[in-house]
């Protein structure tokens, strides 16, 4: 799989990201892949070279980047180690919602320079969900198709919520949520349905039962092959259907 390494200047910094392109391809349909906590690393290189084997160039960026050189981190045992933890809650907090929307126009900048200026689409797992669909809220012309997979606190009472955003979307959207999640519990699920409804959003917000949180990510400790293949499922028909129209 052809892969290009980019630094993507940002207002924050230089953002380092890994551009997987089809073989032979300098156009076409683009998908923006959001981080877990545990940063870029093999794991998510081969989620990317997947999508990319489907036809789309995919761009996997550092969201990190501001803090310089880390990790990454090992998704197993990272939250186990007090020190590890106390970073990474610090990364995840004051790498702000605000910071990836703004960010993603840096990385939708690249991706034209690249060749790919048409349709978008973006997916994120865990702390990547939510930046996905709020990224759909911040670049409605661009964006239109965004999926979250374990993303936690998609509907809390934080101003930056997707929830909060859902009226600012135009992409259709896909939810994929573990069945028990202490980062998004049922009354979240609800009221993120209900507000993607009255938003008048195209999204289908779906319950994976027996997954935990990260079954998707294949270094993870909780990674359910079964329940991964149906995310990679529902993924292609999202994106045919929206970046191959």
């Amino acid at each position: 799989m052809p892969t290009r390494h980019l630094s993507i200047t940002t207002t924050g910094g230089a953002c380092q990201a890994t551009l997987f392109a089809p073989a032979g391809a300098s156009s076409g349909p683009a998908i923006i892949l959001y981080m877990d906590a545990f940063g870029p690393r093999p794991a998510m290189d081969l989620m990317a070279e997947r999508l990319a084997g489907q036809g789309y160039a995919v761009l996997v960026p550092d969201l990190f980047y501001r803090f310089g050189a880390y990790g990454p981190f090992d998704a197993k045992t990272a939250f186990s180690n007090a020190e590890t933890a106390q970073l990474l809650r610090r990364m995840i907090t004051e790498t702000t919602q605000a910071m990836t929307a703004a960010d993603t126009s840096h990385f939708l900048d690249a991706l034209a320079e690249e060749g790919f200026s048409g349709k978008a689409g973006t997916v994120g797992y865990c702390m990547g969900g939510g930046r996905a669909l709020n990224a759909a809220a911040a670049h409605p012309d661009r964006i239109v198709a965004a999926a979250s997979l374990h993303g936690g606190n998609l509907a809390s009472d934080a101003p930056d919520s997707p929830a909060a955003n859902a009226a600012k979307i135009k992409a259709r959207v896909y939810v994929g949520v573990a069945g028990v999640d202490g980062s998004f519990p049922p009354e979240q699920s609800a009221r993120l349905a209900q507000a993607f409804r009255e938003a008048e959003v195209d999204h289908l917000v779906e319950n994976y039962v027996g997954m935990k949180h990260g079954w998707c990510v294949p270094d993870h400790s909780v990674y359910d092959d079964a329940g991964a293949e149906r995310h990679w499922k529902r993924l292609a028909t999202l994106f045919d259907e929206t970046l191959r129209e």
